[in-house]
Formats: C-alpha cells, sequence, structure tokens
C-alpha cells in the first residue's frame, strides 16, 4: 500500500472516530437544571375616602381576623434541585438587610402527608351543577351591542359550559413543585412563616446555598422589588349605575386587567364582567404572567396598558345584585437569571447550572357600591334623630355594608 493510501486511511479512520465521539456527545443528555423561583406580591383593598378605622372594619369581615390595615406584602420561595435529597438535607436564603426579616430564610422540604385509614368513602354520582351566568366585557359607560352572553348549565352541556368560559391564560413554565427524583423545598413553611414588614425591601445581594444543590447568587433592583399597592383613587356609581373607578399609576406596573362579580338574589344568576375588550373572562389572567405574555394581550386588546388610569363598569348589570366586588392586578416585570453565562461564541459548548425567575404582581380589591352607601349615610345623618323612621335607626349603614361583604364573601 502506498504511503497517500495509508495515510488517506488513517485520516477516514479519524474522521470516523470524531464522528462517533461527537454523536455520543450529542446523545447524551443535558444535565437537569436546578431552578430557584421567587414570587413577590403585594395586596390591598382601598375604598376612597373611607377612613383608616371603617377600611380595618371592613378587611375583617371580608379576610377575618388576620387581615391587617394598609397594603401586604407576601414571599413565596420554590428550590427545585435534580437528585434525591440527602438524609438531613439543608438549604437557605441568605437576604438583604432591608427586607427587615433577619438575616436568613430557611427553606424546607414539605413533609409528605400520611394516608389515614378507615373506611373507604362511598362513591357518589357527580351532580351536574345549575348555573345561570350572565357575561359582559369591555369598558365603557353602556353595555355593548351582544352583550350579555348567557351561559346556562341547564342548556349546555359541561364540556361546551367549559369551554365558554375558558379565556386566555399564561404560556409560561410552570413553578417548581414536588416530583419524584427531585428535592423540592420551599418558604413560608412549618419552621418559618414570618409577615413581610410593609417597609421591607428585596433590593440587594441574595445568596441561596445548601447540602443538595450549586449555590446561587443573584442580586434585585428596584424595578424587580415589591410593586407599589393597588390604590383606587376615585369610585362614582352605585350598582344600578355606570361604576367609573379610577387607579393610581403603578410605576413598575406593565400592565393592568380587572374582572368584577356579583349575584342577583332576584334572579339567582351570576353577573360576571371584565376589563377586556375582546371576549375573555379573565379568569386565567388574575395570576402572574411573563411579560410576553402581558405584551401579547395588551395587543390583542385583553390587558389594559401601563398608562391607562381609568375604566368604567357598562350601566346597571349589577343592579339587582346584593353585592358586588371588583378585582384587579397589575402585572410587573420579570427577572431571570441563568449561570454560567453564555459565551458570546457559539462554538464553545455551554451548560447551565441553575436559573432564578422572580415574578412580581400587584392585587386589589374593591367592594362596589360602597359609594351609593355613604351618600345615603350623609343624606340622613342631616335628618334629624326623630324624624328618621325607626327601620333606619335599627338598619345602620354599618349593616348594610356588612350585609354586602357577606354576600361578596359567598361568591369568593
Amino acid at each position: 500500500m502506498s504511503l497517500l493510501s495509508k495515510t488517506t486511511c488513517a485520516v477516514t479512520s479519524v474522521m470516523m472516530i470524531v464522528c462517533f465521539a461527537a454523536s455520543l456527545s450529542a446523545a447524551e443528555p443535558k444535565k437537569p437544571l436546578t431552578q430557584y423561583w421567587v414570587s413577590v406580591a403585594t395586596s390591598n383593598m382601598s375604598i376612597p375616602g373611607m377612613s383608616q378605622g371603617e377600611m380595618s372594619g371592613l378587611q375583617g369581615m371580608i379576610l377575618g381576623k388576620m387581615a391587617g390595615v394598609g397594603p401586604k406584602r407576601t414571599l413565596l420561595l420554590q428550590l427545585s434541585a435534580p437528585g434525591n435529597p440527602p438524609a438531613a438535607p439543608e438549604a437557605t436564603h441568605d437576604i438583604p438587610t432591608g427586607l427587615e426579616m433577619g438575616k436568613t430564610l430557611p427553606l424546607l422540604i414539605p413533609e409528605r402527608e400520611k394516608p389515614v385509614r378507615g373506611e373507604e368513602p362511598q362513591e357518589r354520582k357527580a351532580e351536574k351543577p345549575k348555573v345561570r351566568m350572565l357575561f359582559y366585557w369591555g369598558c365603557g359607560e353602556a353595555v355593548r351591542p351582544g352583550q350579555p352572553k348567557v351561559l346556562d348549565t341547564e342548556k349546555m352541556s359541561m364540556p361546551d359550559f367549559g369551554k365558554a368560559m375558558a379565556g386566555r391564560s399564561g404560556s409560561g413554565p410552570v413553578p417548581p413543585s414536588q416530583r419524584s427524583g427531585w428535592a423540592y423545598a420551599e418558604w413560608p413553611n412549618r419552621k418559618d412563616q414570618k409577615e413581610v414588614p410593609k417597609s421591607g425591601s428585596l433590593q440587594g445581594a441574595h445568596f441561596v446555598h445548601g447540602n443538595y444543590s450549586p449555590e446561587i447568587k443573584f442580586s434585585v433592583g428596584e424595578k424587580h422589588d415589591f410593586m407599589a399597592p393597588v390604590e383606587f383613587t376615585s369610585v362614582r356609581g352605585g350598582l344600578a349605575d355606570s361604576i367609573a373607578f379610577e387607579w393610581k399609576k403603578i410605576p413598575t406596573a406593565i400592565g393592568y386587567f380587572a374582572m368584577a362579580i356579583g349575584h342577583s338574589e332576584k334572579t339567582g344568576e351570576t353577573i360576571l364582567w371584565s376589563s377586556s375588550d375582546a371576549q375573555d373572562p379573565g379568569y386565567g389572567l388574575l395570576s402572574y404572567l411573563t411579560p410576553a405574555d402581558v405584551n401579547r394581550f395588551i395587543r390583542e386588546k385583553v390587558v389594559m396598558g401601563p398608562g391607562i388610569t381609568s375604566c368604567s363598569i357598562p350601566r346597571g348589570i349589577f343592579k339587582d345584585a346584593g353585592g358586588a366586588a371588583l378585582q384587579f392586578i397589575g402585572y410587573g416585570d420579570e427577572l431571570n437569571i441563568a449561570y454560567p453565562p453564555k459565551p458570546k461564541d457559539p462554538k464553545i459548548p455551554h451548560e447551565y447550572i441553575w436559573a432564578v425567575k422572580l415574578r412580581n404582581k400587584s392585587t386589589g380589591m374593591l367592594p362596589l357600591g360602597q359609594e351609593g352607601m355613604k351618600e345615603e349615610r350623609g343624606a340622613k345623618e342631616k335628618q334629624p334623630a326623630q324624624d328618621r323612621p325607626e327601620s333606619d335607626k335599627t338598619d345602620s349603614t354599618t349593616d348594610k355594608m356588612k350585609k354586602t361583604l357577606d354576600t361578596i364573601r359567598g361568591l369568593f
């Protein structure tokens, strides 16, 4: 065999080995990624013109003794690492001093609930629920042509009813959770459930470390700190009127959405309204959404843009409702960090070890029809006590508010 032939064979053999090695490398699955999610939320209930004492009483009626006056900040930390945890798992999140919650927050693996031994429950035949719903949508003083859309379980199959009620929802990934072959930990937990201070801030350096996950270091800036609370600056109109509401702009919000619900004691119908210009009930929009989803929904005229600060509920849709409530959400931006950073040269092999997702939202609730009650209270207070009907002396505005809020509580 000539030297040229031998060389050709050698080169061919080397190329085959290289290609084989490359194919093996390509076939190798990527290592599972450790994920850390930080879910940040601000919640508030505000009624323009109501004193702090009245607000405290109203919140107590709706939310119970745990309700506090003013905005509330909450935090949910979720860690998911590949592999089963060790016998004595440890993980913690070192936090900035500005959060005012100490030096660190412990991340604990939830205890699995033990099945309760006993008699097997008897199977019950599922009864078809009786629901008749009137669905309205769009900001404006008047009901739009073609509304309401009537949904009735007695005239529709449950799949058709569910399909009619199905609206848009987020397309983002699912948060970490307990699953086989993975270590999952969270805060708050059975060891630590302290409340986030009203003045607490996430800004600064964060460090997550433990004995079953890689070290995770990231920083949070002002843009991704707790959002400002939802504050309604004006609400005009009673349940029989067009209800116009305005809110204070949230500096870091990238979009807004509102949904109102009430129930007619007279007809037994549930009344639903959403701020979407397109037909969408909004059930899938009252939670975290990715910025990409928010921007897409703004283009589709489902979500209101960040520059909008007012909306109106059509006139009379809640006139027969014993109570109604508005749910409101401001969507925040996301912080997404992956380590190690991706090299600029695409030819260099790269594999992420961990990823952090911080998501944000600000929500608010507003009992509807309170403005009419306040006007009625003011007119009655101007009357001499001896001239007021006996029913007015016993059935105070506060009692009417409580009845309304009891109805609202039943709706949710």
